[in-house]
Parts: C-alpha cells; sequence; structure tokens
C-alpha cells in the first residue's frame, strides 16, 4: 500500500483526464469510481473521485469544481531513459496543453509535467562544475529536453 497518494482536483474533467493518462503511461489502471450522492456539493450520480494508477504510482482524481486550478507549483516528474521516450511523453502530454521550457510542460488540463531523462541528474552533479554548467545553460534553451545534447554539453562539444 502506498503511503503518499496525489489527490488532484479538476474541475468536472476527472474521469476524461485518467482515461488520458491511463492511455499514455503503461502499467496504468482505473480502480474505484465513486459518485456524488444526494445532499453532497455535487450533481447527484456524476463522478465525484476515481483511482488510478499510473505506471504503478496511485493518485485520485476529484470533480471538485472550478474553485482550484493547477499551478506550476506542484509537477509530476517522468523519468525517461531514451530519448524515444522523452518524445513518446512529451508528445502525448502536451497535446493540446502547452509546452514550457526545460522539459516542463502542462497538459490540457493544465496539470505541470517534467518529462526529464535519467541522465540528467548525472551530467548536472557531476565533480567537475564546468561541465554540469555547460549542460544547465544547454538545458536552458531547451523546451523539449535533449538527450544527445546534453550529453554533448558535457562533453564541450
Amino acid at each position: 500500500m502506498q503511503k503518499i497518494i496525489p489527490f488532484l482536483w479538476f474541475d468536472h474533467q476527472a474521469e476524461e483526464a485518467v482515461k488520458f493518462y491511463t492511455s499514455i503511461f503503461k502499467h496504468s489502471r482505473i480502480g474505484k469510481t465513486a459518485r456524488y450522492g444526494e445532499g453532497s456539493p455535487g450533481p447527484i450520480k456524476t463522478v465525484m473521485t476515481v483511482e488510478v494508477q499510473l505506471a504503478g504510482q496511485d493518485f485520485i482524481a476529484l470533480n471538485g469544481g472550478p474553485q482550484f486550478k493547477f499551478t506550476e507549483a506542484i509537477s509530476l516528474v517522468v523519468s525517461c531513459k531514451t530519448q524515444a521516450e522523452v518524445d513518446h511523453y512529451w508528445k502525448r502530454l502536451s497535446a493540446g496543453g502547452q509546452e514550457v521550457q526545460c522539459g516542463w510542460l502542462k497538459d490540457k488540463y493544465g496539470l505541470s509535467w517534467q518529462i526529464v531523462p535519467a541522465v540528467l541528474g548525472k551530467l548536472l552533479s557531476g565533480k567537475d562544475a564546468a561541465r554540469s554548467q555547460r549542460v544547465m545553460q544547454a538545458m536552458l534553451k531547451m523546451v523539449k529536453l535533449n538527450i544527445r545534447k546534453l550529453k554533448d554539453a558535457y562533453a564541450g562539444k
């Protein structure tokens, strides 16, 4: 059992969003759906919450109404082993959303994601500060991250 479960507040698109996310990530599934009942703040029999697992990570999506919106203060990080993975998640999650900078995007629901090559941490925290600084400078010029260009920056190419 997962100790901490992120709880995502949507206006009215929770069910649509979890279907979208489960179509993107392997090892994902939609779990229990709870509906609003009599005397509740939502329309009777409409979806209140949906439990979902994305790539093995549990989440709960809520149709809570328009009071709150997602901000960049919280983002979900997708660690990618290859450029093909970066490209896949970038294309799918940014569709209908907004590409930002440095591997960040907002999906069509306003949720922020970071699509990050797994090697980035190693390149940024290497013992040679000049190499790490070149990687940082290269990354700051990118929207979608490019592993080859980051490694080239590290190598001084």
